[in-house]
């Protein structure tokens, strides 16, 4: 009896392995596009916690030091500017100026690290302070609320509204028309 034939080969054929191909391709077609929405979604909803967080850093540091906080994106000469999606710094500002003194004894509280993948953060004041009592400064005024605004999909973009009171919420798809507004019904525009 020959030995060869009581073992029998084993694998695929070469039809069976074309179609689990074609299978694995059609399933990864439909799956990738939701995919890229979610990792979108994420990244939208990841930034827009950390700046709540920030926010909320910086109101409660001035009401329990009962000193100007501010918020601001800080250029090379410690001033605050307007570049929102550069890193976010949270300081003690104890004359109320926007400009970082180290040596007037102001300190860093927090600070949010830069936004990535090409988005954009705007906002339409180039920093916010936080006075003792917890409430905007009413030199600091917000003029819209922090709009995130992902490079890929302006549908997604998200924001932060921020009251005179000094607080805020996050905008969320009231009207399931797939895009942010605050509770007043505008949209989260990004420009």
């Amino acid at each position: 009896m020959n030995n060869f034939s009581s073992k029998r080969a084993k694998g695929f054929t070469l039809v069976e392995l074309m179609i689990s191909i074609a299978l694995i391709s059609i399933i990864t077609a439909v799956a990738l596009p939701n995919f890229n929405q979610f990792i979108t979604n994420m990244r939208v909803d990841n930034e827009i916690s950390a700046l709540h967080r920030l926010l909320l850093t910086a109101r409660n540091t001035a009401i329990n030091l009962e000193q100007n906080v501010t918020v601001c994106p800080l250029n090379a000469s410690l001033t605050c500017d307007n570049n929102w999606q550069n890193e976010l710094t949270v300081f003690i500002d104890i004359d109320g100026d926007g400009i970082y003194e180290s040596a007037a004894n102001e300190t860093i509280v927090k600070v949010k690290g830069a936004i990535q993948n090409g988005d954009e953060l705007q906002y339409g004041i180039n920093s916010l302070i936080y006075a003792p009592t917890g409430r905007l400064s009413t030199t600091t005024l917000p003029v819209a609320p922090f709009s995130y605004c992902p490079a890929d999909d302006a549908d997604s973009s998200r924001g932060v509204v921020i009251m005179s009171s000094g607080r805020f919420y996050q905008t969320a798809d009231t009207n399931n028309d797939g895009k942010d507004q605050t509770r007043a019904g505008a949209n989260i525009v990004c420009t």
